[in-house]
C-alpha cells in the first residue's frame, strides 16, 4: 500500500502541475512553456497528462475491476464510485485528445480551445490517489491478531523431560504421550495436563485462572499445562497432551475466534450503495435530455461526463481515516492505544461491558484487610506477623510484611525459622498458618470458627497466628478492588452499557467484589473457554459485547468479544488479543474509550456530509441548468475547487477531535492523602513523604526464572532513592518506589548492568 501510494504521488505531482501551472500562475520554467502553453502545443499539452496517469490507473486498478464487478452485479460501492469517477475522467479526457487533434488539423481553433481547457486527466489520477492516501492511513492503523496466537505458543514449553526407563531424557512436547512421566524444576512450565505422583510445590496458575496467588501441589493434585512450578521438584504423569492439553485448546479458541470476527459495514459504502446508481441515472438523463433538446452528441456527452466526474467525492476516501486517525492519536495521548479503524467503529455500538475481576476491577495482588486480635492489640500483632512472614516468598506473606512497611511498623525479629510446606510457619514459640493448620496442631477454634467462615465468605483468606498455645489474633488477606473500578462501573452504567463480571475465582469472593463494585449480574468459577461462551452467550441475543481482561485466560474472550480491551499490566497474550489496550492500568480509561469512540463517529458521518455537499451541489451546474440562461457551464477549475474545498473541511473538522477531553471520576492524590488523614489520623511528615512518591513501571526483557526475578529485584533496590521493588516474572515488568525522579537512562543502565534488556 505504501508502495503504491509513493508512485501515484510521483506520478501525480507532475500531472497536476502540466494541467494547472498556468491557471495557478505558478513558477514556469522556460522548457515548459515551450513544450506545454498555447494552441500549437495543445496535443502535447493533453497527452502528456495522459501518459502521467496511465501508471496511477495500473497502480489503483483494483479500484476499476472491483468496483465494475460491483456494479455489473447490481451492488455498487464506494469502489464503484472512485473507479466509475475516475474512469468517466480517463475516458473523457482521451475523447478531448482526439477532439484537439481534429480541431488542429481542420483549422477550427475554438474547437482546441475548447476542449483543452476541458481536460479531466488530474482528475482521474487525484481521485484514485486520494482515496489510497485514506486507505494508507486505515491499513496503517490495523492490529496483527496473530500476534496473540504468537504469544499463547511462547508460553506453553517447547521441551520436556520425561522419564524413560529410569533416565530423565529432553524431548520435544510434540513427542509427549499419554501417561509419560515428567519431570518439573522451579521456574519451568507445565507441558501438559497431567497428575502429580511425586513431590510437593506450589504453582502459578494465573495464566490459565487469572488468579495471582499461588497454588500448593502435592501427590494426587491436578497441574495445567501453560502454568508455571514456583516451589520445589516435582514429577507428574500426563493425560492430556498435544491438542487435547489446556494450552493448547485456548490457541485454537483465540484462533477460531479470530477467524470468525465479522468485519464491520463501512458507512461509505452503503452510501456509495444508493448514490452511485442516482449519479449515474442523473448523468443518462441530462445527457438524453440535451439531444432531444437539439444539442450535439459531443455536447450531451461531454454533460454526462461531467456528472460522473465531479459526482465523485475525493475527501469520502479520506472522511473515516483522517477522523480515525485523529481519534487513534488522541487516544494514545490519554493511555489508551486503539489498534485499528475497525475497534474505534464498533466500540460506540457497544452496549454490554464484561469484566475480568483480578487484576481489571481489582488490584491483582492481596493486600491486609483485617485484622482481629485476642490478647494483644494491632500493633503488635503486625510486629509479629512481619516477623515471621518475612523469611516466607509467599505473596500473602508479601502482603502482610507491605502493611506493616506502611505503617512503619518494625518486624520482630524471629529465630529458628521453620516453614512447614503449604500450611504454615513456626520460630521462637510463635506459630502462623491456616485454620487447618492450627487444628492439626491441637488447637480449640471452635470460639473463632465463625469469625473465619465469615471471611472466607467474602473471598478473604485468613492467617492465624499464635504463641505458645495462646491465640493472638487474625490477620485476613484478599485482593480489594481499584477505587477507579468502582468509579467507571457507575460511568459505564451512566453511558446505557450494561455491566456483567466473569471470573474463575470463587462465587463468594466474586459475590463481595460484584456488590463493591456495584454490579449486579457475574458469573464465576469459569475456565477461559467458560468465558468465551459466555460472550458468544450475549452475542446470541443481540448485545453487541466488550470484554475488559488482563490475564491469559481471557484471550478467547477478548478475541471473541466485538471489542477486546486489555490491562496494559497484563499478559502478553491478552495484550495481543485484544483491540485495545489501557497503558494506565485504569478502568475509567475503558469509559473514556467508548466516549472517544462515539465522538469518531459523529465527526465521521459530518466528514462524509462535507465529503459530499459541495460536489453534490456541482451536479446541478454539471448537467447545464444555467447553462440556456447564464451560458454556464461546469469547468474544471469549478471542479478542482468543489474537491479542494471537501477534503479542506473533512480534514479540519476531524482536527477538532484534538479538542476530546478523558474526564477522569477519580481522587486526586492529595484529595486521597486528605481523606487517609480523617480515617487514620496520619501525621503532616507522612503526608509529604506519600505526596513524594513516585511509582515508575519499567518493562524487563531476559528474566527467565525466580534467580533472575531476584537478580532484577536485588539491582534495581540498591539504586540512590528507591524505597521499594516489586518484579513480576509473569508480567516481565518492575514496578519502582522512589522518593525522587530517576531518569529512564539511569534505570536502563543498571538493568543492562544485570544483563537484562529494558523495553519501557
Amino acid at each position: 500500500m505504501k508502495t503504491r501510494l509513493t508512485w501515484s504521488i510521483i506520478f501525480l505531482l507532475p500531472t497536476v502541475y502540466i494541467a494547472m501551472h498556468s491557471m495557478l500562475n505558478l513558477p514556469t520554467p522556460q522548457i515548459v512553456g515551450e513544450l506545454f502553453d498555447g494552441r500549437e502545443n495543445a496535443v502535447t499539452f493533453a497527452f502528456a497528462q495522459f501518459l502521467l496517469i496511465l501508471p496511477i490507473m495500473y497502480l489503483n486498478r483494483r479500484y476499476y475491476v472491483n468496483g465494475f464487478k460491483n456494479l455489473f452485479r447490481g451492488a455498487p460501492n464506494m469502489d464503484t464510485l472512485v473507479g466509475l469517477g475516475s474512469m468517466a475522467a480517463a475516458v473523457f479526457g482521451a475523447f478531448s485528445l482526439f477532439r484537439i487533434g481534429y480541431g488542429l488539423g481542420h483549422g477550427d481553433l475554438l474547437l482546441v480551445d475548447e476542449y483543452a481547457q476541458n481536460l479531466y486527466f488530474e482528475s482521474a489520477g487525484m481521485i484514485v490517489t486520494l482515496i489510497t492516501v485514506g486507505k494508507y492511513f486505515e491499513a496503517r492503523a490495523k492490529g496483527k491478531t496473530t500476534q496473540a496466537v504468537k504469544a499463547l505458543m511462547n508460553l506453553a514449553p517447547k521441551t520436556a523431560s520425561v522419564i524413560r526407563d529410569g533416565v530423565e531424557v529432553q524431548i520435544s512436547v510434540d513427542e509427549l504421550a499419554k501417561g509419560d512421566e515428567v519431570a518439573v524444576r522451579p521456574g519451568e512450565s507445565f507441558a501438559a495436563d497431567g497428575i502429580i505422583f511425586e513431590g510437593e510445590t506450589t504453582v502459578d496458575e494465573s495464566a490459565i485462572t487469572g488468579e495471582s496467588l499461588p497454588v500448593n501441589k502435592t501427590v494426587g493434585d491436578k497441574v495445567t499445562s501453560g502454568t508455571i512450578n514456583r516451589g520445589g521438584f516435582v514429577k507428574f504423569r500426563a493425560v492430556h497432551v498435544g491438542e487435547e492439553s489446556t494450552i493448547q485448546k485456548i490457541i485454537a479458541l483465540v484462533e477460531e475466534a479470530s477467524a470468525s470476527k465479522a468485519p464491520i459495514a463501512k458507512l461509505a459504502d452503503k452510501i456509495a450503495g444508493v448514490f452511485v446508481p442516482a449519479v449515474i441515472c442523473i448523468a443518462i438523463a441530462a445527457g438524453s435530455f440535451w439531444l432531444m433538446n437539439g444539442a450535439t452528441v459531443e455536447f450531451a456527452f461531454s454533460i454526462a461526463i461531467s456528472i460522473l466526474v465531479i459526482s465523485c467525492p475525493c475527501a469520502l476516501g479520506l472522511a473515516t481515516p483522517v477522523a480515525i486517525m485523529v481519534g487513534t492519536g488522541k487516544g494514545a495521548e490519554n493511555g489508551i492505544l486503539i489498534k485499528s479503524g475497525e475497534a474505534l467503529q464498533t466500540a460506540h455500538e457497544v452496549n454490554t461491558v464484561v469484566v475480568d475481576k483480578t487484576g481489571t476491577l481489582t488490584e491483582g495482588k492481596p493486600f491486609v484487610t483485617d485484622i482481629i486480635t485476642f490478647d494483644v492489640d494491632a500493633d503488635e500483632l503486625v510486629k509479629i506477623a512481619a516477623g515471621l512472614e518475612s523469611k516466607s516468598e509467599h505473596p500473602l506473606a508479601k502482603a502482610v510484611t507491605n502493611y506493616a512497611a506502611e505503617k512503619n511498623l518494625t518486624p520482630l525479629e524471629v529465630k529458628n525459622f521453620k516453614a512447614i510446606f503449604g500450611k504454615g510457619l513456626t520460630g521462637d514459640g510463635y506459630l502462623c498458618g491456616s485454620e487447618k493448620f492450627f487444628i492439626e496442631r491441637g488447637f480449640n477454634l471452635d470460639e473463632v470458627h465463625e469469625k473465619i467462615s465469615a471471611l472466607a465468605d467474602e473471598g478473604k483468606t485468613t492467617i492465624l497466628f499464635a504463641q505458645d498455645r495462646r491465640l493472638l489474633g487474625i490477620i485476613a488477606v484478599a485482593d480489594v478492588e481499584k477505587k477507579s473500578s468502582i468509579d467507571a462501573v457507575a460511568e459505564f452504567k451512566n453511558l446505557g452499557l450494561d455491566v456483567v463480571m466473569v471470573t474463575g475465582d470463587n462465587y463468594g469472593a466474586a459475590k463481595k467484589i460484584s456488590a463493591r463494585c456495584g454490579i449486579e449480574n457475574f458469573v464465576a468459577e469459569v475456565l477461559p473457554e467458560g468465558k468465551a461462551a459466555e460472550i458468544e452467550k450475549l452475542q446470541r441475543g443481540g448485545k453487541k459485547v466488550a470484554m475488559i481482561g488482563d490475564g491469559v485466560n481471557d484471550a478467547p474472550a477478548l478475541v471473541k468479544a466485538d471489542l477486546g480491551v486489555a490491562i496494559g499490566a497484563g499478559t502478553d497474550v491478552a495484550v495481543e488479543s485484544a483491540d485495545a489496550v489501557l497503558v494506565k492500568n485504569n478502568l475509567l480509561d475503558a469509559v473514556s474509550a467508548i466516549k472517544l469512540s462515539r465522538a469518531v463517529m459523529r465527526n465521521i458521518k459530518q466528514n462524509l456530509f462535507w465529503a459530499f455537499f459541495y460536489n453534490v451541489i456541482c451536479i446541478p451546474v454539471a448537467a447545464g441548468i444555467f447553462y440556456p440562461t447564464f451560458g454556464l457551464k461546469l469547468s474544471p477549475m469549478i471542479g478542482a475547487a468543489a474537491m479542494s474545498c471537501s477534503s479542506i473541511c473533512v480534514v479540519l473538522n476531524a482536527l477538532r477531535l484534538k479538542f476530546f477531553s478523558v474526564e477522569r471520576a477519580e481522587n486526586t492524590a492529595a484529595e486521597k492523602i486528605s481523606a487517609q488523614v480523617h480515617s487514620e489520623n496520619i501525621s503532616l511528615q507522612n503526608i509529604e513523604e506519600d505526596l513524594q512518591t513516585m511509582k515508575t513501571t519499567l518493562k524487563i526483557e531476559g528474566m527467565m526464572c525466580p534467580k533472575c526475578q531476584k537478580h532484577v529485584h536485588d539491582a534495581l533496590a540498591k539504586m540512590d532513592g528507591v524505597t521499594d521493588v516489586e518484579v513480576s516474572l509473569e508480567n516481565k515488568n518492575a514496578v519502582v518506589t522512589s522518593d525522587k525522579e530517576i531518569s529512564t537512562a539511569d534505570f536502563k543502565k543498571v538493568i543492562d548492568d544485570a544483563g537484562y534488556e529494558l523495553v519501557a
